[in-house]
């Protein structure tokens, strides 16, 4: 089985590459939903969280990540402190779905991690690819799919790794220029026969 591990930054066109990998037949692992998934299910990890951040339930008896996030946030060794305990989770996590896959007989998996190239899932892929498009284009999407204002899209835009970052520590590069949607899906087909033959 080929794993791929996918990343760029937000609004660059990710998802559409990772349809194009379903419509393949191949799996695709959201490591932010894989997180998110084990914040909830996870008692070893909720535990581990409030051993080292303090108590962090909600009144349901939740992990709370609004305060998890207002005390990380803040201090640059307490954020790669929780990086740190999330990464292992989810790698760890991540680790077992590919081998589910690997068992099914899945010729393709892609793992989807905006951190890949910071963190051991890297290690997990075969190839990596970035996804990448213009700041202006991402501006608009995701100002649409998320309903903010201009000013804190781009303030979310220019808070993420420069295009170069990507370009240097990928494999492939996958650049969404395009002018329409369906034009991105064709050339997410193109590399990805490319890529795996």
């Amino acid at each position: 089985m080929t794993v791929l591990g996918i990343t760029g930054p937000t609004g660059a066109g990710k998802t559409t590459l990772l349809r194009e990998v379903e419509k393949l037949g191949g799996a695709v692992i959201d490591c932010d939903a894989v997180y998110h998934e084990l914040l909830e299910s996870d008692t070893a990890l909720q535990e581990k969280l409030e051993r080292e951040f303090g108590p962090l339930r909600d009144g349901t008896g939740s992990i709370d990540r609004k305060k998890l996030g207002a005390i990380v946030f803040a201090e640059p060794d307490r954020l790669e402190r929780l990086n740190a305990i999330a990464w292992e989770a989810v790698v760890s996590r991540t680790r077992t779905l590919l081998e589910d896959y690997r068992e099914q007989g899945r010729a393709l998996a892609a793992v989807d991690a905006v951190a890949l190239l910071e963190c051991p899932l890297k290690e997990l892929c075969q190839l990596t690819a970035a996804v990448l498009a213009p700041p202006e284009v991402r501006v608009r999407r995701i100002m649409a799919r998320e309903d903010i204002s201009e000013d804190y899209a781009w303030s979310r835009v220019k808070a993420q790794r420069p295009d170069e970052y990507f370009i240097q520590n990928c494999d492939y590069t996958l650049y969404n220029n395009c002018a329409s949607a369906e034009d991105f899906s064709q050339k997410a087909r193109n590399f990805l026969k490319e890529a795996l033959s």
